[in-house]
């Protein structure tokens, strides 16, 4: 648990960004250069990465976020700048995946992740000791 201000919060999500058309574009070395940009962005962002994890089209990060931060644009920047940075440092290598300056699907998957199972809050809400 961690405090800010006058709560107490535990936020933890697991967000999914998929490359544009599915194009498997990403090799060993783009996500190690992925992984140390959205760090820096988190850092910026003062939010924890937990994790980071990639395959060939997608990437995996699992976030520790306070209760300021706006999901969307948390991601909307880190989809930005790392679009940006990787399609300038690996132009060569991108080049035959995508003739657009593009990397990113526009959706992306946001889960909430950690804390009880949805069947335990219910049970403790519904057995509050509620006043008569």
């Amino acid at each position: 648990m961690k405090s800010h201000y006058h709560c107490v919060y535990d936020m933890k999500y697991h967000l999914v960004l998929v490359t544009k058309y599915r194009r498997r574009c990403f090799t060993s070395e783009v996500l190690d250069r992925m992984e140390a940009i959205c760090r820096e962005l988190c850092e910026k962002w003062e939010i924890g990465l937990l994790e980071f994890g990639g395959e060939a089209d997608h990437i995996h990060l699992l976030l520790d976020l306070n209760p300021t931060i706006q999901p969307s644009k948390l991601i909307n920047s880190l989809k930005t700048v790392t679009s940006r940075r990787i399609r300038k440092e690996f132009a060569e290598h991108l080049k035959e995946y995508y003739w657009k300056p593009v990397l990113w699907s526009r959706a992306y998957c946001l889960l909430t992740a950690g804390g009880a199972p949805i069947e335990v809050l219910r049970e403790y809400i519904e057995n509050q000791d509620r006043p008569t």
